[in-house]
């Protein structure tokens, strides 16, 4: 045996099977609290400075700065929708001891009433997570790019039984909202 040395690889493997489940509660996380509209609890999952890209059919933008996505998770999971985002197969790679990145498979069902759109589809997510001075994970950047996508509009309201956001999720303000779009 090795003796010093087969230990300190052992403690290393296993803090970096320790980084990799930290890292994938950071994500399961973000998908449960922006299907609750959880802003104080989902300004957590990542940095002062994190970036996200978004490009879906109907949709597309970039977001800069955690203040700004938490103003999109307000507005965007409000009381007049349901939604379901669920991440799968996380494909994660720790590159060192500070950062990692991740590749996600989502499957995602929006029913937007007030816009009177249904969007469903498939995207991938990929991340870079930062191991920040407090030895938190968190999400310092995110591209979402859609697979596929379908997009309906509402012709007649569903009977949805019970909604979350309908009793937790910001409420906008009364008359139209703008309809989904692409910053192309």
């Amino acid at each position: 045996m090795g003796g010093g040395n087969d230990w300190q690889a052992l403690a290393k493997r296993i803090e970096r099977l320790e980084d990799i489940e930290a890292i994938k509660r950071v994500k399961y996380k973000y998908f449960r609290c922006f299907d609750t509209a959880n802003v104080a609890e989902i300004a957590d999952v990542f940095t002062e400075d994190v970036v996200i890209t978004v490009v879906g059919g109907v949709y597309k933008f970039e977001l800069r700065g955690r203040d700004n996505y938490l103003a999109m998770v307000r507005d965007g999971a409000h009381a007049e929708m349901v939604t379901q985002h669920n991440g799968h197969h996380p494909e994660i790679d720790v590159v060192d001891d500070r950062t990692a990145r991740g590749l996600w498979y989502l499957s995602d069902y929006v029913q937007e009433f007030r816009r009177k759109q249904h969007i469903m589809g498939s995207a991938f997510y990929r991340d870079t997570y930062v191991k920040e001075r407090d030895g938190k994970w968190r999400i310092q950047r995110s591209e979402f790019e859609r697979v596929w996508e379908i997009s309906e509009t509402i012709v007649e309201m569903p009977n949805v039984t019970f909604s979350y956001l309908a009793t937790h999720g910001h409420r906008l303000p009364p008359g139209e909202i703008a309809p989904f779009k692409r910053d192309d």
